[in-house]
């Protein structure tokens, strides 16, 4: 057996469309998601916008906001294969990638895949788990690949995970070090719903006379990585790029801030704004883009200093001063230039 292995079939064949045509895939994507979670369409394109941008999504949120809905209705609705994988103090790292099994039949040992080898991992209530196994997680986040007993398995791709969090409930928990939050692409938050929009779920919910709900795939694995093709193409005028350094560095300099965004930061805003400049159907980025995906891009990369943990300063709290600090590039006009 090789050092290095392909662990599920052969890659997808890749198709090629446009960026008007991937913005079609995205907003049906969004309106099929939007079926099951309901009026939380700005919070769900920042994770399809991660998830188009090549990256990983953290959902930290309050229990039954619909953390693990959004994620296993992504997945129907992309066509990925989905897999769920409950983080507790138990877990260790081999039940996550997967280990070798001896088998008697053929007197060899077999590599039996973990719930990792997916198109989408719900990495449930991530910060359950103790760092070692947490940290199983970064080989696959970043290179898109495992080693286990020497050997290495590339998994399929696209490959994605949305993790989850629960920010209230800090006892036998393992919060995520600042290496493994900075692989996240983004952390979004879903917040409660308004009241006409928790009437609406409860009438849904009796209407379908089920628990379950079943979303159709919109596209497929080779449909997402040709849309995360399309992204690629976007225009990004040096203005825009130099506003995202700057929103980067501006953080290192807040008064509030022990450790800054690094430019791994200031990537991911123009990773994100990509996108989300595609999913409004446009194939140039615009400042807006980047103010509307820059909390999430932003705010957990972000060390508060310790002597401000009981005030009400936060990485939202400085991205939001950063925002109104630092001055804004020109309007770009539909060329995409100033």
């Amino acid at each position: 057996m090789d050092a290095t292995e392909r662990a599920g079939d052969d890659a997808p064949t890749r198709r090629e469309i446009d960026v008007e045509a991937a913005s079609r895939l995205a907003n049906d994507v969004l309106d099929e998601v939007e079926r099951a979670v309901v009026g939380k369409r700005t919070a769900l394109s920042q994770v399809l916008a991660a998830v188009l941008a090549g990256g990983h999504v953290l959902v930290e949120d309050l229990p039954g906001l619909g953390k693990t809905l959004a994620a296993r209705s992504f997945a129907q609705t992309l066509g990925l294969t989905f897999k769920r994988a409950q983080f507790t103090p138990d877990l260790l790292p081999a039940d996550l990638t997967g280990s070798f099994i001896f088998d008697q039949r053929t007197s060899t040992f077999e590599f039996r895949r973990g719930p990792i080898f997916a198109g989408l991992l719900l990495a449930d209530e991530i910060n359950r788990t103790p760092p070692k196994t947490q940290s199983a997680l970064l080989e696959a986040m970043q290179e898109r690949q495992v080693t286990v007993e020497g050997q290495t398995f590339t998994l399929d791709s696209p490959f994605h995970v949305i993790a989850t969090s629960n920010p209230i409930e800090y006892e036998g928990t393992y919060p995520l070090p600042e290496a493994q939050l900075d692989r996240f692409l983004a952390r979004i938050s879903f917040g409660y719903p308004t009241r006409d929009e928790e009437w609406d779920v409860l009438r849904r919910r009796v209407e379908r006379r089920r628990e379950e709900q079943q979303l159709r795939a919109v596209t497929d694995g080779p449909g997402v990585l040709a849309m995360q093709a399309a992204v690629e193409t976007v225009t990004v005028d040096d203005s825009v790029g130099r506003y995202c350094v700057e929103l980067a560095s501006a953080t290192r300099r807040h008064p509030s801030v022990l450790v800054g965004a690094s430019p791994r930061g200031s990537l991911a805003l123009l990773l994100l704004a990509r996108a989300r400049a595609v999913i409004a159907g446009r194939d140039y980025v615009t400042p807006e883009d980047v103010k509307e995906v820059a909390v999430g891009g932003l705010a957990h990369r972000i060390t508060i200093k310790p002597e401000l943990w009981m005030s009400a300063a936060s990485g939202t709290t400085v991205v939001n001063d950063v925002l109104d600090s630092t001055p804004s590039p020109a309007p770009l006009d539909p060329t995409g230039v100033p």
